[in-house]
């Protein structure tokens, strides 16, 4: 169902505020660049510190912008229950053709929990949901057999976005789930890996700056060119780490500064890139032919 390069798209600032015309420009940089799909307020867009306002805001902005050119998958996750299905209800209201929900921070629930917080929000909608794994963030993994028994309970949870390194358990979630249900990446390092075990596309980070390389790698895979693919995976790979050389999404803003595609403005807790991480991703920057 979410198929391609899909980009975790960051949520520009300028004077403490978002950026609307910036983060308009943004989207529209990015359908000019083969993005199949828009994904506001997730980890990149900084939504752990954007007011419910901002939030319901930004996730408007970008339906608007977009006009169901692609699909926007609004990140609507929250490690309360209760303000997950009220962020998913708003995004559902407004237009969001599904939402990525990343498991509950903090809290650590069991797997019972995650299993009853998931399906309370998918029975509060009905717009399709992908769940979001991202132990290193939230301290909790969503088992397979976890992942399964959602799908197979709940008709709109149809993907997951596997950020959890693991390809093993990637496949453990193939093997268990509806040969329907989407495998994402959500690491970029691993996308290549990922489809090559059955997933659907990426949720990526690098393509902020690089849409068309990631959308060309995910698409040449797509059609048999396994070559194009993986020539592109090796071109993106010295790009994909330094994005991560500081917490995400701290070098792909400040990469965004770098190249004037936005303010490289961050909320605190987040803080302006290392010196030493600077002058290295000037270099990254540089090798890739993005700045001279």
């Amino acid at each position: 169902m979410f198929k391609g390069s899909s980009v975790a798209i960051v949520t520009p600032f300028r004077g403490g505020k978002v950026d609307e015309k910036k983060l308009r420009d943004l989207i529209e940089f990015q359908l000019k660049n083969g993005t199949a799909g828009i994904v506001p307020c997730g980890t990149t867009g900084e939504s752990a510190t954007l007011s419910f306002q901002e939030h319901d805001k930004v996730i408007q902005i970008t339906i608007e912008q977009v006009k169901k050119r692609v699909p926007v998958i609004a990140g609507t996750g929250s490690n309360s229950t209760e303000e997950a299905v009220m962020l998913t209800r708003h995004a559902a209201k407004a237009g969001a053709d599904a939402s990525l929900q990343v498991s509950p921070y903090y809290n650590r629930p069991t797997q019972k929990g995650l299993y009853e917080h998931f399906k309370a929000i998918a029975n509060s909608v009905d717009i399709p949901i992908i769940l979001y794994n991202i132990a290193s963030r939230t301290a909790v993994n969503i088992e397979p057999e976890t992942i399964a028994r959602l799908s197979g309970d709940c008709k709109n949870i149809v993907g997951v976005k596997e950020a959890s390194g693991n390809l093993d358990q990637m496949s453990r979630i193939k093997a268990l789930c509806a040969e329907n249900f989407d495998l994402i990446s959500g690491d970029d390092s691993l996308t290549l890996p990922v489809l090559s075990i059955g997933g659907t596309g990426v949720i990526s980070v690098v393509a902020n700056i690089v849409p068309r390389d990631v959308a060309d790698m995910v698409d040449a895979f797509g059609k048999g060119n396994i070559e194009k693919a993986r020539l592109l995976h090796y071109k993106l790979l010295p790009l994909i780490k330094a994005m991560f050389m500081e917490t995400n999404p701290i070098p792909v803003k400040t990469a965004m500064g770098l190249l004037g595609m936005c303010e490289p403005d961050l909320r605190l807790p987040m803080s302006a890139l290392s010196e030493g991480n600077l002058e290295k991703l000037k270099k990254a920057l540089k090798d890739y032919g993005l700045l001279k």
